[in-house]
């Protein structure tokens, strides 16, 4: 009997992988972002809660700089049309072709085809697009094409070494875009009387959980009088929810063991301690106690740690990891506490 041979992978094809599976996530939240955001906007209050976006992305000085003017109609041209910003939606789609034409050889036809047509779709979206139904549509297609893409990969990627390296950089992006968004959020739907929290629990709260998929999954759950700590739990804690923090933790954790115990990949051992150490984080005190310390540290302190995750991995498999890792104000005082 012949067996085939394991043909080993490239770090240059592992790092490929794991961005291209990053770049995808992130147009898939921020098409989800971009949607609830237009159909949850107040009247009158349209840039705030579009400027939310900018924040969620850290791309304050950066949407300065490329001349935009903050209001919604200047933000979703930065996000949808402006190839420039390197976190627009054209952008990561053209950032992922580039690391699939590298990964030609691992990926089936049906993969390379999709996101051929995929970028296609994007490249040709244009200033008409962007208002009312219309970019309601768009949203929806973007999303239909991460999810078909992300359908055809789980059906047809041959389960190897390359495989773990994909579902890493997916699930370590859908961590991070989690925190980001609830860390936004949060503080500004907190709710300061009796019908603010009436308004918030049936429109604003409802549109973080669809932001980030959960809110079907949610009310299955949730008590009729659903709080806040309810929410952040949901989002961070579930461990049945495919988007919560705690679920990709656990995730990334098997399939980092899984690399080391099955290919024998030892380097995999500094970024499995770092994802036992979040999931630590993660568990280890009640949420009541973290709220009452504050959200926004701890929810910094979990960025981080997600960073020096992908920084392990990279440090460990690929060609030249340089990541510049720094401490958010006031994370390192609730490391001693969280």
């Amino acid at each position: 009997m012949s067996y085939l041979r394991d043909a080993g992978l490239l770090a240059r094809d592992a790092e490929g992988l794991f961005w291209m599976a990053r770049y995808f996530e992130r147009v898939e939240n921020l098409a989800r972002l971009i949607d609830v955001t237009q159909s949850f906007e107040s009247p009158g209050a349209e840039t705030a809660a579009w400027w939310g976006l900018i924040r969620i992305n850290a791309d304050e000085k950066n949407f300065s700089e490329r001349g935009f003017s903050p209001d919604a109609t200047h933000i979703k041209r930065f996000y949808l049309l402006d190839r420039g910003n390197k976190t627009s939606i054209p952008a990561s789609i053209e950032d992922a072709r580039t690391n699939a034409r590298t990964l030609r050889p691992l990926m089936s036809t049906e993969m390379w085809r999709q996101i051929n047509v995929f970028q296609r779709f994007v490249s040709r979206i244009t200033p008409e697009d962007l208002e009312g139904d219309a970019l309601s549509r768009v949203c929806m297609r973007l999303k239909d094409g991460v999810q078909a893409h992300t359908g055809i990969t789980q059906g047809t990627m041959y389960r190897d070494q390359g495989w773990y390296f994909y579902e890493l950089g997916r699930l370590i992006e859908r961590a991070d875009q989690t925190t980001r968004m609830l860390d936004i959020k949060y503080t500004a739907l907190l709710p300061k009387g009796v019908e603010e929290k009436r308004v918030a629990e049936l429109t604003q709260w409802n549109a973080i959980l669809r932001a980030a998929a959960g809110y079907h999954a949610f009310k299955r759950l949730a008590r009729a009088e659903f709080s806040p700590e309810d929410v952040v739990h949901f989002l961070l804690r579930d461990a049945s929810s495919p988007r919560s923090v705690l679920f990709c933790v656990r995730r990334a954790e098997s399939h980092l063991d899984d690399l080391r115990r099955l290919y024998g990949l030892s380097a995999a051992g500094e970024a499995i301690e770092m994802a036992e150490i979040l999931r630590e984080l993660l568990t280890g005190k009640p949420l009541s106690h973290i709220l009452a310390i504050g959200l926004h540290d701890y929810l910094d302190l979990v960025q981080i740690h997600l960073q020096k995750i992908a920084a392990a991995i990279g440090r460990a498999f690929f060609r030249d990891w340089r990541p510049g890792l720094e401490m958010p104000q006031g994370a390192a005082a609730i490391q001693e506490t969280a």
